[in-house]
């Protein structure tokens, strides 16, 4: 991979910057060429950069404040300029950067995203997404909370930029799709949903769109992509990291109730490590605001060095794909139909 540059709001996440470098370290040992803005306070970032071996790869860009965990979005847009977050964000729109990454406050990193970026043509919203560990892998899921409500075009759009997006970052040529609803049938779910479905089964789109999915189906692997308004993907994200969580903890339990179970899980030790690989949610960490003219990565608050490492793989590898040519490609075909649609109707 020929050089690329990524932009980091060093100052975002409950455990900055610390954190943050680790995982930058960790993430050099596979992308050697990688290059680093990074933003923040000089004084702090300098020696912290310096004891870990990074100067060679990082370029300090001086700002003097940072976006608290707790801001309101319109309160921090009144002062982005001079954070390291809007620095990172504007990083990526002057073309300095292929990517910024922050582990800051969501709804600012949204709102600094939108504001500096921009939408591409035909997103009337952008959707943040998520990366789901199911049977298969992963699948991706959106929106997770940039958009309470979704109309019927607003999921098809949502369905154009996770195909692309899913093709990015897993390699497969034809990402399968899912609208995720109260049942698979056909006459399952409100108008919306089965307006979207109609739409999204028109040939011309060019996907492979599969119909309806329930919640159980998304951990079951049985589609690439699944659809969904910001308010129910939310719900259903934080649902499952609350049963990840309860899991874990009945294990450990389990494990460690008595002597006799603190032995079987020394002889279960190899299969448990798998098993805790499995359930790391540092795998999966970084979700992406899809429908802007750059690439913005938020990494989670709490998010370790390992977490911090796999949100600058995603955000590299985003970079140097085509993701965003083909969202507009996509987006173009359904205007197109929608027109030859409408023309049919008069």
């Amino acid at each position: 991979m020929s050089s690329l540059t990524l932009s980091i709001d060093a100052m975002g996440g409950d455990n900055s910057p610390t954190v943050i470098l680790d995982g930058m370290k960790i993430f050099l040992q596979d992308h050697p060429d990688v290059k680093f803005l990074v933003h923040g306070k000089q004084d702090i970032l300098a020696p912290e950069i310096q004891s870990r071996g990074l100067d060679n790869v990082c370029k300090i860009i001086h700002q003097e404040s940072m976006v608290s965990m707790s801001a309101k979005p319109a309160s921090a847009l009144r002062k982005a300029k001079g954070t390291s977050m809007w620095g990172a964000v504007e990083s990526v729109k002057k073309g300095d950067a292929v990517a910024a990454v922050s582990a800051g406050n969501t709804g600012a990193l949204m709102a600094f995203s939108m504001l500096a970026l921009r939408k591409m043509k035909g997103v009337y919203r952008p959707a943040m997404t998520a990366l789901w560990p199911t049977i298969n892998g992963r699948c991706v899921v959106l929106d997770i909370g940039a958009n309470l409500e979704a109309d019927a075009d607003q999921l098809v759009s949502f369905s154009i930029m996770g195909e692309a997006y899913a093709r990015a970052i897993t390699g497969k040529k034809r990402p399968t799709i899912g609208l995720l609803n109260i049942g698979s049938e056909d006459d399952k779910g409100g108008d919306t949903l089965r307006r979207a479905a109609d739409l999204l089964s028109d040939p011309d789109l060019g996907l492979d769109f599969r119909g309806f999915i329930e919640g159980n189906d998304i951990s079951m692997g049985k589609v690439d992509v699944v659809v969904t308004d910001g308010f129910t993907g939310n719900v259903a994200l934080k649902a499952a990291e609350g049963t990840a969580y309860l899991v874990a903890s009945y294990v450990k339990d389990a494990l460690t109730e008595n002597w006799l179970s603190k032995l079987g899980a020394v002889f279960a030790s190899a299969g448990l490590r798998k098993l805790k690989d499995k359930m790391n949610p540092s795998r999966v960490n970084g979700g992406v605001l899809l429908g802007l003219k750059g690439v913005v990565v938020k990494s989670h608050g709490g998010s370790d060095a390992e977490g911090m490492a796999s949100a600058l793989t995603l955000a590299v590898n985003l970079g140097a794909s085509n993701y965003r040519e083909e969202i507009s490609d996509g987006l173009l075909r359904f205007q197109d139909s929608s027109s030859v649609s409408e023309l049919a109707a008069e």
